[in-house]
């Protein structure tokens, strides 16, 4: 179980959800620090609600230092209206800052294990995932679940990508790997001399790593794109 924390954001303060990785066996409120390879983790467009702090959780328990920012600063959504609107009032200056200064807050932590950070973001979060690797060089290696976000809203400076990687994991229902915005990143990437490795998933729809959407929730997609993204993690990060 992680907890609510404040941190820096280029001049202001911004709010996530923190979750570090605990000694087996032990009481997680004791003095023990374990460190593990720092991660940020970026909301759907619903906002930071339980399923996204179960992800920092569940990166946790594999040892990582997880933080999940609050791009929408204390509101969530609940229905899809609500939710689009709020996406769509998202201020990419203000998200950046926010990404960024995650990545600074989770190297400062003495629970994090080296400086080099990994994304991993899901729909809306997964286009910007992808797009932080451009705001930052603490961040590594992203993950982009079903990424949806049209690259102008971002306008990413993608030469940012050197020497980096990304994984894009990629829903039948979205279009597969041929989508437009999956082929314009993949390319934008390996042009940058970035890694970029693109999954697909037959017969998933979007939203199919959300165990909180069983519509969509799909156990054996779900399962083969998280293992890949801590692989990417642990590979890159570690």
């Amino acid at each position: 179980m992680g907890e609510m924390v404040s941190y820096r954001s280029n001049g202001g303060t911004s709010t996530g959800y923190l979750a570090v990785p605990t000694p087996d066996g032990e009481d997680p409120t004791g003095p023990a620090t374990v460190t593990g390879p720092p991660v940020i983790v970026i909301q759907e467009w619903w906002g930071l609600v339980p399923h996204i702090t179960a992800v920092a959780d569940r990166l946790a328990e594999a040892g990582f230092v997880a933080l999940a920012p609050d791009l929408y600063h204390g509101v969530q959504a609940t229905e899809p209206d609500q939710a689009r609107r709020l996406l769509m009032g998202l201020a990419m200056d203000q998200a950046a800052k926010d990404i960024a200064g995650a990545a600074e807050y989770l190297v400062e932590r003495d629970e994090s294990a080296g400086d080099r950070v990994g994304t991993v973001g899901f729909c809306a979060g997964g286009s910007l995932a992808l797009w932080s690797a451009t705001l930052t060089d603490r961040i590594a290696a992203t993950a982009g679940f079903y990424p949806v976000l049209p690259w102008e809203r971002m306008r990413p400076d993608w030469s940012g990508y050197g020497g980096k990687a990304a994984v894009i994991h990629c829903s039948e229902e979205d279009g597969t790997s041929a989508a437009a915005g999956i082929q314009q990143a993949r390319g934008h990437i390996e042009a940058a001399s970035g890694e970029c490795v693109v999954y697909d998933y037959p017969g998933t729809r979007h939203a199919f790593f959300n165990d909180d959407r069983p519509e969509s929730y799909d156990d054996v997609a779900s399962s083969r794109a998280w293992a890949r993204t801590l692989e990417l993690f642990r590979i890159r990060l570690g």
